[in-house]
């Protein structure tokens, strides 16, 4: 193609991993199509991000992708526990229980969601979705790097690219462009969008191995094993400890070797040969009758970065593009997918006529504060693990000192139990790693998309004392996201959760009994503003029965009350009971999260 052609469409996005490859998938499910580039030759080639929480899989299962999601990723009971150990075949100092088993939390969890947390890698996740975008009628280019864009018109954006293979650039017209291309992002870059940088936590070594492990996992269930050995002395400086992930049950792990902490190693310090890499993760086994083969190796930085706003006019950007932390809690690819669901429903209602350009303004507002808490949250997870470092002795240079340590914790007196107890808080601290309903599900809008003019204070707090990472708060407060509730019809049939009700593209308005001029106002301000709404009405001998009465402790509204919803299934308004005029207070409200502005007075 010649460098002065241009490829002309409406939607460019760059890159294709989880945040770029979603963000095609929810735009599809609007009916919009457009161009994907990446520089990549392909999905991605190691498991990077793994854990799929109920936040990510419920915006998969908006689009019908939750059941290919499930056929390929690890289920839940392989995810039971989070490990301490001195080798994978050895001694166990520690177990957690993770990701919604622990018996005390499984009801918390239940409660928040249809979903489940699964573990889905990206080398699985990925062409899931990257199929979806194509077959849809994305055009999907790998071998395609972006270079610069230009602005002629505040319509327009006109991106230069090169085509990897054939060394040649070329332009594309796009009348929105969309920086999903991780965390060296060249969309960021030309945006010249200023990055928030607290000081990383150095580098870490992935080291993927390919070794049947089966053996040894019935008595060991989990997909996170810490392996470090207090008392050693050899320890290889980029391998002072190790996560042994699990990549697929049994036979696949990503032994994430970590140096200590603060010694800020150089990223050559961290090289070693194939064989001393391969020599360490038999060490992390413990077992010499296992056969291991290398996959791969690769280096990333520990960061805290987050951008300073996410959209600049018609370029938006998300994903790790905007939020660069650690896998801790599990949050980077969930992230991603969320930051897109947010942005694809106003995409297609802008684009449509449907919504003002004003509702695009949302994205940011929305978006940017939940990367600042994901990253926050991320890093402290990982600076969780040094109390338990501390407390066996890890963090100690003097190897008799730590040998004193550790012979502290045998000792059967006043001295050893104190040393025991310490231990035993500081495992229990990393546990808002592994139980981070609050982290995943409590995110808050606040924006013009959110109507909260009928509100008479701000959102309920927690209760007093409450974990904010871990406490998932249930609310139906405008901004916050729809609680999850089993409902039924009046002869029984399949279960069905208000989150399938609600999302599909389009606004959902739910009331119940004495509720039906809502529906009759939610029909009319429909066809006014050409804007799908459906409505459903819960309760006794409603459209849906309230068959556990958990939407009536849930719903914070009167039976006659109202709840409207966003197509990203959070509440954009909710109104306490019934009221004189309901169309056109439902009009106004409409109007005003839609960014359409004012008519006839309202």
């Amino acid at each position: 193609m010649a460098g002065d052609e241009v490829v002309k469409t409406d939607l460019l996005i760059v890159g294709a991993g989880p945040a770029g490859a979603s963000l095609a998938c929810f735009l599809a499910a609007h009916g919009r199509k457009g161009i994907i580039i990446a520089a990549a030759p392909g999905t991605a080639e190691t498991p990077r991000a793994h854990i799929t929480n109920m936040a990510g899989m419920e915006c998969l299962r908006d689009i019908g992708l939750e059941q290919a999601c499930l056929d390929v990723a690890t289920p839940s009971h392989h995810m039971a526990h989070t490990r301490w150990c001195r080798s994978m075949a050895g001694e166990e100092f520690a177990r957690v229980y993770s990701w919604g088993h622990d018996p005390k939390h499984k009801g918390d969890y239940e409660a928040a969601s249809p979903c489940n947390h699964v573990d889905l890698p990206q080398t699985l996740l990925e062409p899931i979705l990257t199929r979806r975008a194509v077959h849809k009628g994305w055009s999907l280019r790998f071998n395609t790097r972006f270079l610069r864009f230009t602005r002629p018109t505040p319509e327009t954006v006109i991106s230069e690219v090169l085509d990897l293979i054939t060394q040649k650039t070329y332009k594309i017209e796009s009348r929105y462009l969309f920086g999903c291309d991780g965390a060296r992002s060249q969309v960021v870059r030309e945006l010249g969008i200023p990055l928030i940088k607290k000081p990383g936590q150095g580098l870490a070594l992935n080291v993927l191995v390919r070794a049947d492990l089966s053996h040894l996992i019935a008595n060991r269930i989990g997909n996170l094993h810490w392996v470090f050995r207090p008392e050693e002395t050899t320890a290889p400086p980029w391998g002072w400890a190790a996560i042994v992930r699990m990549v697929r049950p049994w036979d696949e792990w990503m032994f994430i070797f970590l140096p200590a902490p603060g010694s800020d190693l150089t990223a050559e310090a961290m090289d070693a040969s194939d064989e001393e890499y391969m020599a360490r993760v038999r060490e992390c086994i413990g077992d010499d009758s296992v056969k291991a083969e290398l996959l791969h190796v690769g280096k990333w930085w520990i960061n805290e970065t987050v951008a300073e706003y996410y959209s600049d006019g018609n370029i938006f950007c998300l994903g790790d593009a905007t939020h660069r932390h650690p896998p801790f809690n599990g949050l980077g690819s969930n992230t991603c997918i969320q930051d897109a669901f947010n942005l694809a429903w106003k995409i297609d209602y802008v684009m449509s006529g449907k919504a003002g350009p004003k509702l695009l303004e949302s994205f940011s507002k929305e978006r940017q504060p939940v990367g600042v808490d994901i990253i926050t949250r991320a890093n402290q997870g990982l600076r969780d693990h040094i109390h338990w470092q501390r407390t066996l002795g890890m963090l100690e240079p003097d190897l008799n000192k730590r040998l004193e340590i550790l012979a502290e914790l045998d000792d059967p007196g006043e001295k050893g139990r104190k040393r025991r107890q310490e231990f035993q808080a500081a495992i229990e601290t990393t546990t808002t790693e592994f139980h981070g309903l609050g982290i995943e599900m409590n995110q808050h809008y606040v924006s013009d998309a959110v109507y909260l003019a009928d509100e008479a204070g701000p959102p309920p707090a927690l209760p007093e004392g409450a974990c904010k990472v871990k406490t998932h708060q249930i609310t139906t407060y405008p901004g916050r996201r729809l609680p999850h509730v089993w409902v039924n019809t009046r002869v029984p049939g399949k279960p069905i959760s208000t989150i399938d009700l609600a999302g599909h593209g389009r606004f959902c308005l739910l009331t119940g009994p004495g509720g039906q001029a809502w529906k009759d106002a939610a029909r009319s301000v429909s066809e006014a503003l050409g804007v799908e709404m459906a409505s459903y009405s819960i309760g006794w001998k409603q459209d849906y029965e309230d068959i556990y009465f958990d939407w009536a402790k849930k719903r914070e509204v009167a039976e006659d009350g109202c709840v409207l919803v966003r197509p990203d299934r959070f509440v954009a308004w909710r109104c306490n009971g019934m009221i004189a005029n309901p169309e056109e207070k439902l009009r106004l409200v409409m109007r005003s999260v839609l960014g359409l502005g004012h008519v006839n007075g309202q």
